[in-house]
């Protein structure tokens, strides 16, 4: 790839890795430039593909009826599942709260493709912390819609330590019957909660039907043409 189809953007070092923020042209569609997110050199995120992240957010309002609503999305990623919710009129409010300051620092530097978007919506709001820590404290408010995506599935998950197992990590407790019963508490009469994962996970499907009343595993099926094949990611959306 020569130096003009390719940007590097900014490299941290964070504690879960080294992480790339880079810019670059498709050699097999010029001039289409993607954004993508590395770390310790494997894709985390891309601005080409984006169907799985916009759905964690259409899903779970299509399922909502309410308005005025409230949404608390864990992960910022590149601002798409964000972005979707604030696409409809009925929300009030989309808060997302991220582990990395350096992912929160690539949007308020105008260095990812809806920077300028996000900063301008008087609706959104970002702010630095572990979401699975905060839904695993006792709930000090109440949110209409939890979209969660932060690890690549509950079984693979980006956790900040080594593995004790001693000790459950937030976001491997979150996957649990009983992280799923701390983080139900976080949400307000008739809220729904959807979890995103790039596979299918009946473990969790399980615990998630043994906390709440109605449980659906959706899967969003796209065309990757970067290496011309159909994947899957699948959203977990739950709700009494």
């Amino acid at each position: 790839m020569s130096p003009s189809n390719f940007r590097l953007l900014a490299f941290e070092t964070t504690p879960i890795g080294d992480l790339c923020l880079r810019r670059r042209e498709l050699l097999a569609s010029p001039g289409t430039i993607i954004t993508e997110i590395t770390l310790d050199q494997e894709l985390l995120m891309s601005s080409h593909n984006t169907a799985s992240e916009r759905a964690l957010a259409t899903e779970a309002l299509e399922r909502h009826a309410g308005s005025e609503l409230s949404v608390l999305v864990g992960g910022l990623g590149l601002g798409y599942t964000a972005s979707e919710a604030l696409k409809s009129s009925r929300v009030h409010r989309v808060e997302v709260v991220e582990l990395l300051p350096e992912v929160i620092g690539f949007m308020r530097g105008g260095l990812v493709p809806l920077s300028a978007e996000l900063a301008a919506e008087p609706r959104f709001g970002v702010r630095e912390g572990d979401v699975f820590a905060l839904l695993n404290e006792p709930a000090n408010e109440h949110w209409d819609i939890v979209l969660i995506d932060v690890d690549h599935s509950p079984q693979e998950r980006l956790d900040l330590r080594e593995p004790d197992p001693q000790h459950e990590t937030a976001n491997e407790a979150f996957y649990s019957e009983p992280g799923l019963a701390r983080a139900k508490q976080h949400l307000a009469p008739g809220g729904i909660l959807a979890v995103w994962s790039y596979v299918e996970s009946s473990p969790f499907v399980e615990a998630l039907r043994a906390t709440f009343t109605n449980v659906e595993a959706i899967p969003v099926i796209y065309e990757n043409d970067l290496v011309d094949e159909e994947l899957t990611d699948w959203l977990f959306v739950a709700r009494d």
